[in-house]
Order: structure tokens, then C-alpha cells, then sequence
């Protein structure tokens, strides 16, 4: 049954992996719908067709600019997705600001459609469009004053999110103490960087990481922390339950967060929140 629920495919996101091992069931159909779905490879892709021509006579491709800033380790694909936003407009020869919103518009739902299972993708569009947009004063002003103030406000967007980690992980140190064990499930770039900080100010402390079957995101990041020398234990996701009094706190990623405070994130993280609770 292992060998069945192993996907051959490594390009298929992390959630139909998740959902190839919930349902046990993998066939050569099902595989080519998911792969439709997360796109084709990056270096695979053509052109976008909405491609406007930029100041060095280069076709301008928002899926090739997302590319490029995906390729920085460090780098959330959320905040990879305002980066490259943010050069669509910098980019663009819209001579009014209709124009330039179904421009953005049209990017925006290239990169959704680029993979429409990644949450935090999505998100990353929705929020830039809202928040880049969203200003009485443009109204009022010239077009070329006007597209300024987006690229403006579209680098202060880029440069919050991207600071936003480092504050999350300086504001979540006064959580960890010394000799507390931390529970994680999944990869988090927030949640490593919180323990890297952590591990950087000298705090004593330990691991349990999940797996994280299929993918085993568990397996990689534990590897991370073996490189900061924090003393890191894998658990299998079927031994949370039993592990779990071990734990004084348990650090989960967010691939969205809604309205209501909830988070969204990799299969098994509500099982684990409720024995948590």
C-alpha cells in the first residue's frame, strides 16, 4: 500500500499528494487532472499572451518574473507573487488607470491559474490587488502621478511582507524557554526562522517534527534544524497522540488566514490542534 500512495510525479503540489494518500487511490488519469491543475514546469512555460514589451525590448512575462524571484531561497512564493506584481506595473504601457487595473487583473489571475492549489498564491493576489488599488486619491490625480503612487504603495506592500517574518519570529521569542519542547507539522519559513532566532540567542530547546507524509516536509525541515544544532526528533504523523504530553507548544505555517482568525494549512494540522487542545 506504501508503494501505491507514493506519487511518481514530483512536479504534483504537496495537496493532491495529501489527497493521493487520504483517498489510497492513484491512477494515471487522476495524476494527468492534477498535473493540468499545478501547471507545467516553470522552465516549460510559454510566453503569457498579455505580454507587454518592457524598456529593454524584452517580452515581459509575469509567470517568468514570478519565476525568477521563486528562484531565492528565502523567499515566500507569496511574496514572490508581489514582487512580481509589482513589475507589472512598473512595466506596463496602459495610459490609464482602467487600463492598467485589467493589465494587473490579468496577471493576477495568470499566477492564480499558474497553480490553483497553492492557498497562499492566491491569497498573495487577492490581498496586493486590494491593497495596492484601493485609494481615493487616485482619482484625483494625473494618470502618470497616479500609476507612481501604486508602484509606491506597491513596493511598501513587497517590503512589508517581506519583513514581516523577522518580526514574527523577534516577537514569538518571549514563547520559547528554556528546556520547553516545540511540536512542528510541516515546512514553515516562519517557524524555522522563529527557531533559528531562537537557537541564535542561545535558547535551550527541543524539536518533535511530523513527518509529514507524502511529501515529508517534516524530514526536510528537521534537516534545517540539525544544521543550527537543535536537537531535532521525526516523528511519524500517527505518533502525535501518543508524543503530545512531551510538548509544551506546538509552531504551525499558514498557507492562508480567514476572517475569522482560523489558519489554513498542510493535511493533518486540525487533528493535531485538537489533541494539542
Amino acid at each position: 500500500m506504501a508503494e501505491t500512495l507514493q506519487n511518481p510525479n514530483p512536479n504534483i503540489s504537496a495537496y493532491y499528494q495529501t489527497r493521493a494518500a487520504h483517498h489510497g487511490v492513484v491512477t494515471s488519469d487522476w495524476l494527468a487532472q492534477a498535473q493540468a491543475a499545478v501547471g507545467h514546469d516553470p522552465d516549460d512555460l510559454p510566453p503569457e499572451r498579455s505580454s507587454k514589451s518592457n524598456d529593454t525590448g524584452k517580452s515581459f512575462s509575469v509567470i517568468d518574473e514570478f519565476n525568477n524571484w521563486r528562484k531565492q531561497p528565502d523567499l515566500a512564493e507569496a511574496v514572490a507573487a508581489v514582487r512580481a506584481l509589482a513589475s507589472v506595473i512598473r512595466s506596463s504601457e496602459a495610459t490609464t488607470m482602467m487600463e492598467l487595473e485589467i493589465e494587473l487583473k490579468k496577471a493576477s489571475d495568470s499566477l492564480k491559474s499558474w497553480d490553483t492549489t497553492s492557498i497562499s498564491l492566491t491569497a498573495a493576489c487577492d490581498l496586493f490587488t486590494r491593497y495596492v488599488t484601493r485609494t481615493s486619491a487616485l482619482e484625483y490625480e494625473d494618470f502618470n502621478s497616479a500609476k507612481s503612487r501604486l508602484i509606491e504603495r506597491a513596493e511598501k506592500f513587497g517590503e512589508i511582507s517581506y519583513k514581516a517574518r523577522k518580526i514574527i519570529a523577534m516577537l514569538s521569542q518571549d514563547f520559547i524557554f528554556d528546556g520547553c519542547t516545540i511540536l512542528v507539522h510541516g515546512f514553515s519559513r516562519v517557524v524555522l526562522e522563529v527557531l533559528k532566532m531562537a537557537a541564535q540567542n542561545r535558547k535551550l530547546f527541543r524539536v518533535f517534527c511530523t513527518e509529514g507524509r507524502p511529501d515529508r516536509s517534516g524530514l526536510r525541515f528537521s534537516n534545517e534544524l540539525a544544521k543550527l544544532d537543535v536537537p531535532v526528533k521525526l516523528l511519524i504523523d500517527s505518533a502525535v497522540a501518543y508524543s503530545m504530553d512531551e510538548v509544551d507548544m506546538v509552531f504551525v505555517g499558514a498557507d492562508g488566514v480567514v476572517e475569522s482568525g482560523g489558519i489554513i494549512n498542510m493535511m493533518g494540522t486540525y487533528q493535531i490542534a485538537l489533541v494539542a487542545y
